[in-house]
């Protein structure tokens, strides 16, 4: 028994010696503000593979997964068809707590980076990434081709705030690589996740992490901050201000 926990505790401790690589990556910004005129904008991910002396000598090429997860939120997606010639919902499938972003970039397609099976593990390519529903009362991720599942990817890709693209990282040099990330115009206001996964060999080497912050300034802030933190006030004057509104309208367009 003794030996047994020597064992574990000598495997636990080497275990982050052990690692031969480790990635090092920054973002060109790390907080991207959102005015009145924001058109969107793309941030530019670089980074570097540092060996050390237990890499393997044979390893000479590398493979890097990047996932850019923006804040999560429930979303619903509904089934329309039509009915004497009227388009009305007939179902809708409820998302918890999804991406509002995601993107997903690589060096090279995601199937010929590892196999089948790592790439469900570690969630690489649109159709691995879990996106937990709610299904008759159970709370579940279904399969790639599920209707209801590529009906919302698609409606997010259109907008450009979902995406993945094989080709987008760029390996400078062996060990040197960079990347952008797109922003669209209505680009969700929020912390983003940034994960960097590396593979050599279709095995899964390690990961990194860093993050970025996207952030209403000027009016638009105050407005948002004013109806979330003053919900009252915010309400009374909104109405106040349609009222006026109204009666401005009335006396311009009056008929005397």
């Amino acid at each position: 028994m003794i030996r047994a926990t020597l064992a574990l505790l000598f495997v636990l401790l080497l275990g982050p010696a052990a690692r031969a690589e480790r990635l090092i990556v920054s973002v060109s910004n790390h907080r991207v503000t959102v005015t009145p005129n924001y058109s969107g904008e793309e941030l530019v991910l670089f980074g570097s593979v540092e060996k050390d002396a237990t890499t393997p000598a044979d390893r000479k090429a590398y493979d890097l997964v990047v996932t850019v997860m923006g804040p999560r939120a429930d979303m619903v997606t509904r089934r329309k068809e039509r009915t004497f010639g009227i388009w009305i919902n007939t179902d809708y499938r409820q998302f918890l707590q999804v991406p509002s972003y995601l993107a997903l970039f690589a060096n090279r397609p995601f199937e010929a980076i590892t196999s089948p099976e790592i790439a469900r593990r570690q969630q690489i390519g649109l159709n691995n990434v879990l996106l937990t529903q709610r299904v008759s009362g159970d709370f579940a991720d279904v399969v790639p081709n599920d209707a209801f599942r590529s009906a919302f990817i698609r409606l997010r890709t259109q907008r450009g705030l979902y995406r993945e693209d094989g080709s987008a990282v760029t390996f400078l040099t062996p060990t040197l690589f960079r990347t952008g990330i797109p922003l669209p115009a209505e680009v969700p206001i929020g912390t983003y996740d940034v994960e960097i996964k590396l593979f050599a060999n279709g095995a899964f080497i390690g990961k990194t992490e860093t993050a970025f912050e996207i952030v209403k300034v000027g009016f638009e802030q105050f407005v948002a901050t004013t109806a979330r933190q003053n919900g009252l006030i915010y309400g009374l004057v909104t109405a106040a201000m349609a009222l006026m509104t109204g009666w401005m309208a009335s006396i311009v367009f009056r008929k005397d």
